[in-house]
Protein backbone atom coordinates (compact mmCIF):
# COMPACT_ATOMS: atom_id res chain seq x y z
CA UNK A 1 0.00 0.00 0.00
CA UNK A 2 2.79 2.78 0.95
CA UNK A 3 4.38 1.49 -2.68
CA UNK A 4 1.31 2.30 -4.11
CA UNK A 5 0.84 5.33 -2.51
CA UNK A 6 4.35 6.26 -3.16
CA UNK A 7 4.64 5.93 -6.96
CA UNK A 8 0.61 8.25 -6.97
CA UNK A 9 2.74 11.00 -5.62
CA UNK A 10 5.74 10.72 -7.77
CA UNK A 11 3.51 10.41 -10.66
CA UNK A 12 1.24 13.37 -9.23
CA UNK A 13 4.70 15.67 -9.08
CA UNK A 14 6.37 14.50 -12.31
CA UNK A 15 6.09 16.67 -15.38
CA UNK A 16 3.34 15.39 -17.49
CA UNK A 17 4.71 14.69 -21.21
CA UNK A 18 1.58 13.84 -23.00
CA UNK A 19 0.70 17.12 -25.12
CA UNK A 20 -0.73 17.20 -28.39
CA UNK A 21 -0.88 13.09 -28.91
CA UNK A 22 -3.37 10.68 -28.33
CA UNK A 23 -3.27 9.33 -24.99
CA UNK A 24 -2.23 5.75 -24.93
CA UNK A 25 -4.27 2.71 -24.12
CA UNK A 26 -2.66 1.52 -20.76
CA UNK A 27 -2.08 5.26 -19.64
CA UNK A 28 -6.07 5.98 -19.62
CA UNK A 29 -8.12 5.28 -16.49
CA UNK A 30 -10.71 6.74 -14.06
CA UNK A 31 -14.38 6.91 -14.18
CA UNK A 32 -16.69 9.56 -14.98
CA UNK A 33 -17.58 10.28 -11.94
CA UNK A 34 -14.33 12.00 -11.64
CA UNK A 35 -14.71 14.87 -13.83
CA UNK A 36 -16.58 16.25 -10.93
CA UNK A 37 -13.73 17.25 -8.80
CA UNK A 38 -11.98 19.49 -11.56
CA UNK A 39 -15.05 20.82 -13.15
CA UNK A 40 -16.76 21.33 -9.16
CA UNK A 41 -13.20 22.87 -8.31
CA UNK A 42 -13.45 25.44 -11.21
CA UNK A 43 -16.52 27.36 -10.63
CA UNK A 44 -16.88 27.03 -6.63
CA UNK A 45 -15.24 30.07 -6.71
CA UNK A 46 -16.91 32.81 -4.53
CA UNK A 47 -16.98 35.06 -7.73
CA UNK A 48 -19.98 33.30 -8.46
CA UNK A 49 -21.72 35.13 -6.03
CA UNK A 50 -20.76 38.36 -7.88
CA UNK A 51 -22.68 37.00 -10.50
CA UNK A 52 -25.71 37.64 -8.74
CA UNK A 53 -25.04 41.24 -9.12
CA UNK A 54 -24.08 41.08 -12.69
CA UNK A 55 -27.36 39.97 -13.56
CA UNK A 56 -29.43 42.22 -11.79
CA UNK A 57 -27.55 45.13 -13.63
CA UNK A 58 -30.00 44.14 -16.65
CA UNK A 59 -32.80 46.00 -14.98
CA UNK A 60 -34.18 42.24 -13.81
CA UNK A 61 -36.32 41.86 -10.90
CA UNK A 62 -34.85 38.80 -8.26
CA UNK A 63 -37.11 36.46 -9.54
CA UNK A 64 -36.12 36.84 -13.44
CA UNK A 65 -32.40 37.26 -12.51
CA UNK A 66 -33.02 33.67 -10.70
CA UNK A 67 -34.83 31.91 -13.36
CA UNK A 68 -32.69 33.03 -16.57
CA UNK A 69 -29.46 32.43 -14.05
CA UNK A 70 -30.18 28.93 -13.61
CA UNK A 71 -31.29 28.13 -17.17
CA UNK A 72 -28.33 29.74 -19.09
CA UNK A 73 -25.86 28.44 -16.23
CA UNK A 74 -27.04 24.65 -16.90
CA UNK A 75 -27.65 25.33 -20.62
CA UNK A 76 -24.14 26.28 -21.56
CA UNK A 77 -22.51 23.57 -19.19
CA UNK A 78 -24.74 20.65 -20.56
CA UNK A 79 -22.90 22.12 -24.29
CA UNK A 80 -19.93 21.60 -22.23
CA UNK A 81 -20.75 17.90 -21.25
CA UNK A 82 -21.65 17.50 -24.25
CA UNK A 83 -18.59 18.34 -25.66
CA UNK A 84 -16.52 16.59 -23.11
CA UNK A 85 -17.71 13.25 -25.13
CA UNK A 86 -14.95 14.08 -27.92
CA UNK A 87 -12.47 13.49 -25.14
CA UNK A 88 -13.47 9.75 -24.60
CA UNK A 89 -13.82 9.06 -28.15
CA UNK A 90 -10.43 10.18 -29.15
CA UNK A 91 -8.22 10.58 -25.99
CA UNK A 92 -6.75 14.13 -27.74
CA UNK A 93 -7.09 17.42 -26.48
CA UNK A 94 -10.31 19.49 -27.61
CA UNK A 95 -8.74 21.72 -30.41
CA UNK A 96 -6.70 18.47 -31.62
CA UNK A 97 -10.13 17.38 -31.86
CA UNK A 98 -11.39 19.97 -33.76
CA UNK A 99 -9.47 19.07 -36.46
CA UNK A 100 -11.90 16.76 -38.79
CA UNK A 101 -14.12 19.78 -38.53
CA UNK A 102 -11.88 22.72 -39.46
CA UNK A 103 -8.82 20.62 -40.82
CA UNK A 104 -5.16 19.39 -39.26
CA UNK A 105 -3.97 22.56 -40.04
CA UNK A 106 -7.40 24.49 -40.05
CA UNK A 107 -7.96 23.76 -36.47
CA UNK A 108 -5.43 26.48 -35.55
CA UNK A 109 -7.67 29.56 -36.59
CA UNK A 110 -9.90 28.15 -33.55
CA UNK A 111 -7.04 27.50 -31.45
CA UNK A 112 -5.94 30.83 -31.62
CA UNK A 113 -9.15 31.98 -30.60
CA UNK A 114 -8.82 29.51 -27.67
CA UNK A 115 -6.06 30.62 -26.07
CA UNK A 116 -6.68 34.31 -26.17
CA UNK A 117 -9.98 33.06 -24.02
CA UNK A 118 -8.20 30.53 -21.73
CA UNK A 119 -5.48 33.59 -21.23
CA UNK A 120 -8.19 36.12 -20.44
CA UNK A 121 -9.87 34.16 -18.30
CA UNK A 122 -6.07 33.34 -16.30
CA UNK A 123 -5.75 36.73 -16.55
CA UNK A 124 -9.10 37.97 -14.70
CA UNK A 125 -9.36 35.16 -11.64
CA UNK A 126 -5.40 35.99 -10.80
CA UNK A 127 -6.17 40.11 -11.23
CA UNK A 128 -9.61 39.24 -9.02
CA UNK A 129 -7.54 37.56 -6.48
CA UNK A 130 -4.92 39.91 -6.21
CA UNK A 131 -7.42 42.93 -5.45
CA UNK A 132 -9.20 40.08 -3.24
CA UNK A 133 -6.36 39.80 -0.96
CA UNK A 134 -5.25 43.20 -1.17
CA UNK A 135 -9.05 44.49 0.01
CA UNK A 136 -9.51 41.67 2.98
CA UNK A 137 -5.92 43.36 4.15
CA UNK A 138 -7.10 46.62 4.21
CA UNK A 139 -10.33 45.32 5.81
CA UNK A 140 -8.17 43.81 8.89
CA UNK A 141 -6.28 47.20 9.28
CA UNK A 142 -2.69 45.69 7.66
CA UNK A 143 -1.14 46.93 4.85
CA UNK A 144 -3.06 46.63 1.52
CA UNK A 145 -0.76 48.83 -0.98
CA UNK A 146 1.76 48.19 -3.90
CA UNK A 147 3.42 45.49 -1.60
CA UNK A 148 0.86 43.57 -0.95
CA UNK A 149 -0.19 42.98 -4.35
CA UNK A 150 3.10 42.30 -5.12
CA UNK A 151 3.21 39.52 -3.05
CA UNK A 152 -0.19 38.39 -3.50
CA UNK A 153 0.84 38.19 -7.29
CA UNK A 154 3.77 36.17 -7.15
CA UNK A 155 2.19 33.51 -4.80
CA UNK A 156 -0.71 33.13 -6.68
CA UNK A 157 1.00 33.10 -9.98
CA UNK A 158 3.44 30.60 -8.89
CA UNK A 159 0.79 28.08 -7.57
CA UNK A 160 -1.07 28.71 -10.89
CA UNK A 161 2.17 28.15 -13.41
CA UNK A 162 3.42 25.23 -11.49
CA UNK A 163 0.14 23.28 -11.84
CA UNK A 164 0.06 24.02 -15.46
CA UNK A 165 3.72 23.21 -16.05
CA UNK A 166 3.29 19.57 -14.29
CA UNK A 167 0.38 18.71 -16.16
CA UNK A 168 -2.67 16.28 -15.49
CA UNK A 169 -1.81 14.49 -12.48
CA UNK A 170 -1.15 17.11 -10.05
CA UNK A 171 -4.28 19.55 -11.40
CA UNK A 172 -6.90 16.52 -10.72
CA UNK A 173 -5.58 15.95 -7.04
CA UNK A 174 -4.89 19.67 -6.37
CA UNK A 175 -8.91 19.99 -7.68
CA UNK A 176 -10.17 17.25 -5.11
CA UNK A 177 -8.60 19.62 -1.96
CA UNK A 178 -9.98 23.09 -3.58
CA UNK A 179 -13.16 21.23 -3.91
CA UNK A 180 -13.29 20.48 -0.25
CA UNK A 181 -11.90 23.68 1.61
CA UNK A 182 -14.03 26.21 -0.90
CA UNK A 183 -17.13 24.20 -0.28
CA UNK A 184 -16.81 24.25 3.63
CA UNK A 185 -15.82 27.91 3.50
CA UNK A 186 -18.33 29.16 0.94
CA UNK A 187 -21.36 27.75 3.07
CA UNK A 188 -20.04 29.45 6.48
CA UNK A 189 -19.32 32.41 4.42
CA UNK A 190 -23.34 32.09 3.46
CA UNK A 191 -24.17 31.45 6.76
CA UNK A 192 -22.97 34.56 8.16
CA UNK A 193 -24.31 36.92 5.93
CA UNK A 194 -27.73 35.55 5.90
CA UNK A 195 -29.00 38.32 8.01
CA UNK A 196 -28.22 40.75 4.98
CA UNK A 197 -30.72 39.61 2.70
CA UNK A 198 -33.55 41.98 2.64
CA UNK A 199 -36.90 40.80 1.72
CA UNK A 200 -38.57 44.00 1.08
CA UNK A 201 -35.60 45.31 -0.63
CA UNK A 202 -35.84 42.04 -3.01
CA UNK A 203 -39.52 42.90 -3.67
CA UNK A 204 -39.47 46.18 -4.20
CA UNK A 205 -37.00 45.23 -7.78
CA UNK A 206 -38.47 46.22 -10.55
CA UNK A 207 -39.41 43.75 -13.39
CA UNK A 208 -37.49 43.57 -16.77
CA UNK A 209 -38.43 43.38 -20.17
CA UNK A 210 -37.88 40.31 -22.62
CA UNK A 211 -34.86 42.06 -23.86
CA UNK A 212 -33.04 42.23 -20.63
CA UNK A 213 -33.96 38.58 -20.02
CA UNK A 214 -32.48 37.37 -23.21
CA UNK A 215 -29.17 39.44 -22.42
CA UNK A 216 -28.70 38.20 -19.00
CA UNK A 217 -29.64 34.92 -20.28
CA UNK A 218 -26.65 34.67 -23.16
CA UNK A 219 -24.63 36.87 -20.96
CA UNK A 220 -25.04 33.98 -17.65
CA UNK A 221 -24.04 30.97 -21.21
CA UNK A 222 -21.56 33.16 -21.99
CA UNK A 223 -19.71 33.79 -18.69
CA UNK A 224 -20.22 30.09 -17.94
CA UNK A 225 -19.91 27.33 -19.86
CA UNK A 226 -19.36 28.62 -23.70
CA UNK A 227 -16.20 30.03 -21.45
CA UNK A 228 -15.30 26.30 -21.00
CA UNK A 229 -16.45 24.64 -24.20
CA UNK A 230 -12.59 24.98 -25.82
CA UNK A 231 -11.30 23.28 -23.01
CA UNK A 232 -14.16 20.86 -22.42
CA UNK A 233 -12.76 17.94 -23.82
CA UNK A 234 -8.97 18.25 -21.96
CA UNK A 235 -9.75 16.47 -18.86
CA UNK A 236 -11.48 13.97 -20.53
CA UNK A 237 -9.38 12.26 -22.59
CA UNK A 238 -7.13 10.56 -20.35
CA UNK A 239 -10.82 8.19 -19.39
CA UNK A 240 -11.37 4.99 -21.32
CA UNK A 241 -13.42 4.86 -24.46
CA UNK A 242 -15.57 1.92 -23.02
CA UNK A 243 -17.29 4.31 -19.76
CA UNK A 244 -20.49 5.70 -20.28
CA UNK A 245 -21.39 8.51 -22.47
CA UNK A 246 -24.38 9.96 -20.65
CA UNK A 247 -22.10 9.40 -17.03
CA UNK A 248 -19.53 11.71 -18.98
CA UNK A 249 -21.83 14.53 -20.09
CA UNK A 250 -23.78 14.00 -16.66
CA UNK A 251 -20.84 14.45 -14.05
CA UNK A 252 -18.91 17.45 -16.17
CA UNK A 253 -22.75 19.29 -15.83
CA UNK A 254 -22.97 18.29 -12.69
CA UNK A 255 -20.35 19.27 -11.53
CA UNK A 256 -19.87 22.60 -13.27
CA UNK A 257 -22.87 24.21 -13.10
CA UNK A 258 -23.73 22.70 -9.34
CA UNK A 259 -21.76 25.84 -7.61
CA UNK A 260 -22.34 28.59 -9.92
CA UNK A 261 -25.88 27.92 -9.54
CA UNK A 262 -26.70 27.67 -5.71
CA UNK A 263 -23.47 31.15 -5.31
CA UNK A 264 -25.81 33.03 -7.85
CA UNK A 265 -28.67 32.50 -6.23
CA UNK A 266 -27.47 33.65 -3.29
CA UNK A 267 -25.15 36.52 -5.57
CA UNK A 268 -29.24 37.75 -6.32
CA UNK A 269 -30.41 37.29 -3.08
CA UNK A 270 -27.75 39.77 -1.23
CA UNK A 271 -26.69 42.06 -4.62
CA UNK A 272 -30.47 43.11 -4.54
CA UNK A 273 -31.17 43.49 -0.77
CA UNK A 274 -28.33 45.88 -0.65
CA UNK A 275 -27.38 49.32 -3.33
CA UNK A 276 -24.20 49.95 -1.92
CA UNK A 277 -23.00 46.40 -2.35
CA UNK A 278 -24.37 46.13 -6.04
CA UNK A 279 -22.14 49.18 -6.99
CA UNK A 280 -18.89 47.91 -5.01
CA UNK A 281 -18.72 44.72 -6.82
CA UNK A 282 -17.93 46.29 -10.38
CA UNK A 283 -14.71 47.74 -8.84
CA UNK A 284 -13.87 44.83 -7.17
CA UNK A 285 -16.43 41.56 -7.59
CA UNK A 286 -14.66 39.51 -5.00
CA UNK A 287 -13.43 42.12 -2.49
CA UNK A 288 -16.57 43.59 -2.22
CA UNK A 289 -17.82 40.71 -0.97
CA UNK A 290 -16.15 41.48 2.49
CA UNK A 291 -17.76 44.75 3.75
CA UNK A 292 -20.60 42.05 4.86
CA UNK A 293 -18.17 39.64 7.36
CA UNK A 294 -17.31 40.11 10.81
CA UNK A 295 -13.42 40.84 11.17
CA UNK A 296 -12.97 36.95 12.54
CA UNK A 297 -13.62 35.96 8.99
CA UNK A 298 -11.97 37.81 7.00
CA UNK A 299 -8.85 35.85 6.77
CA UNK A 300 -10.82 32.38 6.03
CA UNK A 301 -12.70 34.37 3.35
CA UNK A 302 -9.72 35.54 1.98
CA UNK A 303 -8.32 31.61 1.58
CA UNK A 304 -11.28 30.73 0.08
CA UNK A 305 -11.51 33.65 -2.54
CA UNK A 306 -8.33 33.10 -3.10
CA UNK A 307 -8.24 29.10 -3.74
CA UNK A 308 -11.32 29.54 -5.46
CA UNK A 309 -10.29 31.72 -8.28
CA UNK A 310 -6.94 29.22 -8.33
CA UNK A 311 -8.94 25.98 -9.41
CA UNK A 312 -10.67 27.95 -11.87
CA UNK A 313 -6.96 29.58 -12.87
CA UNK A 314 -5.33 26.33 -12.77
CA UNK A 315 -7.59 24.36 -15.90
CA UNK A 316 -7.13 27.60 -17.67
CA UNK A 317 -3.50 27.69 -17.72
CA UNK A 318 -3.08 23.99 -18.43
CA UNK A 319 -5.56 24.11 -21.71
CA UNK A 320 -4.26 26.93 -23.23
CA UNK A 321 -0.70 25.81 -23.10
CA UNK A 322 -2.64 23.01 -24.95
CA UNK A 323 -4.39 25.63 -27.43
CA UNK A 324 -1.15 26.78 -28.01
CA UNK A 325 0.30 23.91 -29.11
CA UNK A 326 -2.21 23.77 -31.43
CA UNK A 327 -1.70 26.65 -33.05
CA UNK A 328 1.61 25.60 -33.94
CA UNK A 329 3.90 26.76 -30.73
CA UNK A 330 6.51 24.01 -31.50
CA UNK A 331 7.62 23.48 -28.10
CA UNK A 332 6.98 21.13 -24.92
CA UNK A 333 3.38 20.94 -23.02
CA UNK A 334 5.29 22.57 -20.06
CA UNK A 335 6.85 25.04 -21.77
CA UNK A 336 3.81 26.45 -23.46
CA UNK A 337 2.13 26.41 -20.35
CA UNK A 338 5.18 28.78 -19.03
CA UNK A 339 4.87 31.06 -21.77
CA UNK A 340 1.15 31.67 -20.65
CA UNK A 341 1.99 32.31 -17.64
CA UNK A 342 4.36 34.99 -18.47
CA UNK A 343 1.15 36.40 -20.43
CA UNK A 344 -1.00 35.91 -17.88
CA UNK A 345 1.28 37.93 -15.30
CA UNK A 346 1.57 41.03 -17.50
CA UNK A 347 -2.04 41.32 -18.00
CA UNK A 348 -2.37 40.76 -14.14
CA UNK A 349 -0.09 44.00 -14.12
CA UNK A 350 -2.22 45.86 -15.84
CA UNK A 351 -5.46 44.75 -14.58
CA UNK A 352 -4.14 45.19 -10.90
CA UNK A 353 -1.68 48.60 -10.90
CA UNK A 354 -3.69 50.72 -14.04
CA UNK A 355 -7.06 49.56 -15.42
CA UNK A 356 -9.41 52.00 -13.96
CA UNK A 357 -11.94 49.30 -13.30
CA UNK A 358 -12.51 45.44 -13.19
CA UNK A 359 -16.02 45.34 -14.95
CA UNK A 360 -15.76 46.95 -18.26
CA UNK A 361 -12.52 45.37 -19.76
CA UNK A 362 -13.81 41.97 -18.40
CA UNK A 363 -17.10 42.27 -19.94
CA UNK A 364 -15.65 43.61 -23.43
CA UNK A 365 -13.00 40.80 -23.02
CA UNK A 366 -15.98 37.87 -22.59
CA UNK A 367 -18.21 39.15 -24.79
CA UNK A 368 -16.30 39.75 -28.06
CA UNK A 369 -14.74 36.51 -27.95
CA UNK A 370 -17.24 34.33 -26.54
CA UNK A 371 -19.03 34.91 -30.17
CA UNK A 372 -15.90 33.23 -32.17
CA UNK A 373 -16.79 30.43 -29.49
CA UNK A 374 -20.17 30.30 -29.60
CA UNK A 375 -19.97 29.62 -33.42
CA UNK A 376 -17.04 27.03 -32.78
CA UNK A 377 -19.32 25.32 -30.67
CA UNK A 378 -21.97 24.88 -32.70
CA UNK A 379 -19.67 23.18 -35.28
CA UNK A 380 -17.96 21.10 -33.02
CA UNK A 381 -21.57 19.83 -31.40
CA UNK A 382 -23.26 19.21 -35.02
CA UNK A 383 -20.14 17.52 -35.59
CA UNK A 384 -20.64 15.14 -32.63
CA UNK A 385 -24.13 14.28 -33.68
CA UNK A 386 -23.41 13.41 -37.06
CA UNK A 387 -20.35 11.07 -36.48
CA UNK A 388 -20.61 7.21 -35.36
CA UNK A 389 -17.43 6.16 -35.34
CA UNK A 390 -14.41 6.91 -32.89
CA UNK A 391 -11.60 8.87 -33.98
CA UNK A 392 -8.87 7.82 -36.09
CA UNK A 393 -5.75 8.29 -33.74
CA UNK A 394 -3.39 8.88 -36.63
CA UNK A 395 -5.20 10.78 -39.21
CA UNK A 396 -5.70 13.38 -36.36
CA UNK A 397 -2.00 14.28 -36.61
CA UNK A 398 -1.60 14.12 -40.80
CA UNK A 399 -3.06 16.78 -42.71
CA UNK A 400 -2.99 14.20 -45.84
CA UNK A 401 -4.83 11.73 -43.98
CA UNK A 402 -8.59 11.01 -43.69
CA UNK A 403 -9.42 14.56 -42.08
CA UNK A 404 -7.49 16.50 -44.76
CA UNK A 405 -5.65 19.68 -44.24
CA UNK A 406 -8.12 22.34 -44.72
CA UNK A 407 -11.39 21.61 -43.44
CA UNK A 408 -13.32 25.30 -45.56
CA UNK A 409 -16.74 24.58 -43.93
CA UNK A 410 -16.16 24.89 -40.33
CA UNK A 411 -13.85 27.94 -41.23
CA UNK A 412 -16.42 29.49 -43.10
CA UNK A 413 -19.36 29.20 -40.71
CA UNK A 414 -17.26 30.45 -37.93
CA UNK A 415 -15.96 33.79 -39.86
CA UNK A 416 -19.57 33.98 -40.86
CA UNK A 417 -20.83 33.72 -37.74
CA UNK A 418 -18.28 36.23 -36.20
CA UNK A 419 -19.09 38.48 -38.27
CA UNK A 420 -22.51 38.36 -37.86
CA UNK A 421 -22.37 38.03 -34.09
CA UNK A 422 -20.32 41.05 -33.44
CA UNK A 423 -23.03 42.82 -35.40
CA UNK A 424 -25.20 41.98 -32.78
CA UNK A 425 -23.43 42.60 -29.90
CA UNK A 426 -22.36 46.11 -27.99
CA UNK A 427 -19.63 47.05 -25.33
CA UNK A 428 -20.27 49.97 -23.55
CA UNK A 429 -18.10 49.18 -20.98
CA UNK A 430 -15.46 49.44 -23.66
CA UNK A 431 -14.78 52.27 -25.56
CA UNK A 432 -12.43 50.80 -28.12
CA UNK A 433 -15.03 47.90 -29.05
CA UNK A 434 -17.66 50.98 -30.45
CA UNK A 435 -17.31 49.41 -33.99
CA UNK A 436 -19.32 46.54 -32.88
CA UNK A 437 -23.35 46.39 -33.05
CA UNK A 438 -23.39 46.92 -36.90
CA UNK A 439 -25.89 44.71 -37.47
CA UNK A 440 -28.42 46.37 -34.75
CA UNK A 441 -31.08 48.71 -36.69
CA UNK A 442 -33.82 46.21 -37.50
CA UNK A 443 -33.78 45.80 -33.22
CA UNK A 444 -33.72 49.56 -32.49
CA UNK A 445 -30.15 50.34 -32.99
CA UNK A 446 -27.42 50.76 -30.84
CA UNK A 447 -29.76 52.66 -27.94
CA UNK A 448 -32.72 50.66 -28.69
CA UNK A 449 -33.66 47.83 -26.17
CA UNK A 450 -32.34 45.11 -27.60
CA UNK A 451 -28.70 46.71 -28.05
CA UNK A 452 -27.67 44.61 -24.60
CA UNK A 453 -29.07 41.81 -25.41
CA UNK A 454 -26.08 39.62 -26.45
CA UNK A 455 -28.19 38.38 -29.49
CA UNK A 456 -24.80 38.17 -31.17
CA UNK A 457 -23.63 34.90 -28.92
CA UNK A 458 -26.90 33.08 -29.79
CA UNK A 459 -26.67 34.25 -33.50
CA UNK A 460 -23.28 32.50 -33.59
CA UNK A 461 -23.78 29.57 -31.54
CA UNK A 462 -27.21 28.56 -34.20
CA UNK A 463 -25.02 29.65 -37.45
CA UNK A 464 -22.08 27.46 -36.52
CA UNK A 465 -24.52 24.37 -35.55
CA UNK A 466 -27.26 24.43 -38.30
CA UNK A 467 -24.48 24.78 -41.25
CA UNK A 468 -22.69 22.47 -40.33
CA UNK A 469 -25.63 20.39 -39.73
CA UNK A 470 -27.09 20.91 -42.78
CA UNK A 471 -23.50 20.74 -44.97
CA UNK A 472 -20.90 18.93 -43.09
CA UNK A 473 -22.58 15.34 -43.38
CA UNK A 474 -21.46 14.38 -46.94
CA UNK A 475 -17.83 15.76 -45.42
CA UNK A 476 -18.54 13.08 -42.14
CA UNK A 477 -19.41 10.22 -44.53
CA UNK A 478 -16.01 10.70 -46.42
CA UNK A 479 -14.08 10.89 -43.71
CA UNK A 480 -15.73 7.46 -41.71
CA UNK A 481 -15.64 5.66 -44.83
CA UNK A 482 -13.23 3.01 -45.43
CA UNK A 483 -11.84 4.00 -48.24
CA UNK A 484 -10.89 7.39 -46.85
Amino acid sequence: MNTAAGDQERRALAVEQNGLNTIAEEERHGTPRSLFWPWFAANVSVLGISYGSFVLGFGLSAVQAIIVGVIGTVLSFALCGVISLVGKRGSAPTMVLARPAFGVRGSRVPAVVSWMITVGWETSLVSLAVLATSTVFGELGWNAGTTTKIVSLVVVAALIVGSGIIGFSLIMRLQVIITVITGVLTVVYAILVLGHIDGSALLALPWGGPSAMVGALIFMMTAFGLSWANMAADYSRYLPRRVSSSGVVGWTTLGAALAPVLLLVFGVLLAGSSKQLDDAVAADPVGALTTLLPTWFLVPFAIVAVLGLVGGAVLDIYSSGLALLSAGLPVPRWLAAAVDGVIMIAGSIYIVFFAGDFLGPFQGFLITLGVPIAAWAGVMVADIALRRRDYDAAALQDRNGRYGDIGFLGIVLMIIGTAIGWGLVINSYAPWLGWQGYLLGPFGGRTGDWAFANLGVLAALVIGFVGYLIFGRAAVRRQESPAA
